[in-house]
């Protein structure tokens, strides 16, 4: 197996010094979950210094370290990139692997979806070839450029999420990445906290585009109130090729038909012209829409629309994003919906909407339970308790609220339907526990800092959990 970095090519690219010859075979940030023979970059962040585990990367097998001073305790053999500044030599790294590559690349970004779509991307793209993507949510300025650097050499296709909450942070990224096709997958109500309005959040999206030198296509949703204003940006970028899609009539990628269903649902879709049927095993309207959000990129991307189409059915929830699982309760079992990873005022309305799809079963309750939305600046309060509508409107029996921002919502609810409020998720938990009957189907969902995966995991772990549904 060849190298994805020699000491050569390392220091070619980052303008370093090696101490001696080495090859790696992969990029590391976090000698925790360092694999061995990965090149250890020590990035000094706001927590850590990533030089103080320099001896922890090799102790587990680093082939090399990029380091911009020289460690404690290192075996007298260690191969040292010596760098002015490590983030600059992450960012090179990157810059370099994106250079070399003959890959078609996808960037993603979005208000809500894009981690999800980015996954669905890679499962419709490594059907059609080699096909590398950012694992997990590695989106930031950190995890952009170490995606890139892990890029492998016979990468065909290579899917790259870039996140933000704050204008500037995605044109930087996208001039490193530097997408041959650009996705949006929507533009909602998210880190109103650190933007005057949604239209400027649109234009912090719209970054993306700064990326691609003029060329390539934009891939948007035509259902979005933004979307002519992220075309002129577009546009206004020197990139003339849209691809939309939606259940607009002049939406690209158009949604034909789609039935949904608790567990899943059935599409038909024209793709310029030609139409698929397919399933999408996620169940929601906003997977209906994400999917839709993939065929347009692919078929963007040069590649086969309709093996993407076929793949949608063999997708599998990710973590924290809609996984179910069977949990005991006392006299039987109930059903957990794990959307604990983040929420937003759109996300939450999608989760609620799935949860109104679900037949419970033995006369069990709809039950949500929801924490904080975050970063939502002077109108948290607002959309918090807007989100007694849409839990009406889906007649959902019961909510539980967690959290300073929930408390607006649970003042907002009829009493009827109020679960309980607490101020922590530990609290919550317990709550929520002590409250549930056989055949309940709980939903759990709240941004990540106010850590509703706790409650999640607190839920699943009871004594007599059954397997995964």
């Amino acid at each position: 197996m060849s190298a994805l970095w020699t000491s050569a090519e390392a220091a070619a690219a980052t303008s370093g010094r090696n101490s001696r010859d080495w090859s790696a075979q992969g990029v590391s940030i976090d000698s925790r979950s360092l694999a061995r023979g990965d090149l250890f970059v020590a990035i000094k962040g706001p927590k850590a210094d990533g030089h103080d585990f320099v001896a922890d990367a090799f102790g587990k097998g680093a082939a090399a370290a990029a380091v911009s001073r020289s460690p404690k305790r290192l075996p007298a053999d260690a191969a040292l990139l010596m760098v002015t500044d490590t983030q600059r030599a992450l960012e090179d790294l990157g810059r370099a692997a994106r250079a070399r590559s003959q890959a078609t690349v996808i960037g993603v970004t979005g208000s809500v979806g894009k981690t999800g779509v980015k996954e669905a991307l890679r499962h419709a793209l490594e059907r059609q070839g080699p096909t590398t993507a950012s694992q997990g949510s590695l989106n930031n300025q950190w995890g952009v450029p170490l995606s890139l650097a892990r890029m492998p050499r016979d990468a065909k296709y290579g899917v790259f999420e870039m996140g933000m909450n704050h204008a500037g942070e995605i044109d930087a990224l996208t001039r490193l990445v530097r997408p041959d096709v650009a996705l949006i997958t929507t533009v909602e109500a998210t880190h109103l906290g650190f933007f005057p309005s949604v239209e400027a959040i649109a234009d912090a999206k719209a970054e993306i585009f700064n990326g691609m030198g003029g060329r390539g296509s934009a891939v948007l949703n035509r259902d979005n109130p933004y979307y002519e204003r992220l075309a002129a940006r577009a546009a206004a970028a020197g990139v003339t090729r849209i691809v939309s899609f939606g259940a607009h009539a002049d939406a690209s990628v158009r949604l034909v038909e789609c039935d949904l269903h608790g567990c899943a649902s059935a599409v038909t879709v024209s793709v310029m012209g030609e139409v698929f049927d397919y399933s999408v095993p996620l169940p929601g309207r906003h997977w209906v829409m994400n999917s839709l959000a993939v065929l347009a990129a692919v078929k963007a991307a040069g590649g086969d629309a309709a093996g993407a189409a076929a793949s949608m059915a063999t997708l599998e929830p990710l973590a924290g994003r809609g996984r179910r699982f069977k949990i005991a309760v006392p006299g039987g079992e109930a059903v957990l919906i794990d959307e604990s990873y983040n929420a937003s005022p759109a996300s939450m309305r999608a989760a609620i909407a799935v949860l109104a799809a679900m037949n419970p079963k033995n006369g069990g309750r709809r039950i949500a339970v929801l924490g904080d939305m975050l970063e939502l600046g002077d109108q948290s309060a607002r959309l918090h308790a807007e989100l007694a509508g849409p839990l009406n409107e889906a007649d959902i029996d019961l909510v539980f609220t967690s959290g300073p921002e929930m408390r607006a919502l649970d003042q907002a609810l009829p009493a009827r339907k109020r679960g309980g409020h607490e101020a922590t998720p530990g609290e919550t938990a317990k709550l929520v526990a002590a409250r549930l009957k056989p055949g309940d189907v709980v939903l759990v969902k709240g941004s990540h800092g106010s850590r509703m995966f706790e409650v999640a995991a607190r839920l699943a772990a009871q004594p007599a959990m059954a397997a995964k549904e």
